[in-house]
């Protein structure tokens, strides 16, 4: 990935030397240029196009921030009723994430989501322990993090 945005970024400098043009704007189409011809050669390079990986953090990203704000209105209007409806608890996740890197970032956006917070991973890395601020259905959160944060991890890292 490091050799292709390198290379795109020497294409777009190529492109400005060839059009004698030294603006952003240059540097702008120099590197839309790179990215359609490295793209065009994609299916040459062992581990694919490397924008896949680039829109695949982006999402990534915007996942984050919607569950985010999304898990903040809901704290925040838990702590502002008058009456407290909450079961908090702690239960056990178990991941299909193999690395020590894919379970750091899962246990880190699980953390940095307000109402959940990430206690324990167990020895071999498969089992993540997590307190929730309010626990209706296990399985529903369960289902809820496999659906969102580890699938797009899995797509950022494989």
């Amino acid at each position: 990935m490091a050799l292709q945005i390198l290379l795109n970024f020497l294409i777009a400098l190529v492109w400005m030397f060839l059009n004698n043009n030294w603006t952003t704007a240059g540097l702008i189409v120099g590197y839309i240029v790179g990215l359609v011809m490295i793209g065009l050669f994609g299916r040459f390079w062992p581990q694919g196009f490397y924008m896949k990986k680039v829109w695949a953090i982006v999402k990534l990203l915007v996942l984050f921030i919607k569950e985010l704000f999304k898990s903040s209105f809901t704290v925040i209007g838990q702590v502002l009723s008058p009456k407290l409806n909450i079961r908090p608890g702690i239960f056990a996740y178990t991941t299909e994430l193999k690395s020590d890197w894919e379970v750091t970032i899962l246990a880190n956006l699980i953390t940095l989501t307000p109402g959940t917070l990430t206690l324990d991973v167990s020895r071999e890395g498969s089992t993540l322990y997590i307190h929730a601020m309010d626990i209706g259905d296990v399985d529903k959160l369960c289902s809820d993090i496999r659906s969102t944060f580890e699938k797009a991890i899995l797509e950022v890292t494989r």
